[in-house]
């Protein structure tokens, strides 16, 4: 599925910035364990809040949030899955990160 997105800026926990990606949202939701179906639905709920909010930017930090949010709601399972994955493979323990201010 691919579909005009506004022009969103995505700063990355390094500084970098790249564009927002919906395609992006939605591997990384499979990549947790996500049916495709709930991994649309979860990118389609991210890009409409930041449409709705009128975001020009947005950090990763917040995506995280917003997307493990989302998925705790559908799946418990694939919410553990990312943050075992993050702590695992990226070193990143994205529970306690994500308990600290932004």
């Amino acid at each position: 599925m691919c579909f005009w997105t506004p022009e969103i800026t995505v700063v990355k926990r390094d500084g970098s910035k790249e564009p927002f990606m919906y395609e992006k949202v939605v591997v990384s939701c499979l990549k947790a364990g996500a049916t495709l179906d709930a991994a649309r639905r979860i990118a389609t709920k991210v890009l409409a809040r930041l449409i709705s909010e009128n975001r020009k930017e947005v950090t990763a930090k917040e995506l995280t949030r917003w997307i493990l949010e989302l998925l705790r709601e559908e799946n418990e399972e694939w919410y553990r899955n990312w943050i075992v994955f993050d702590r695992a493979v990226k070193r990143r323990r994205t529970e306690e990160e994500l308990k600290s201010p932004q």
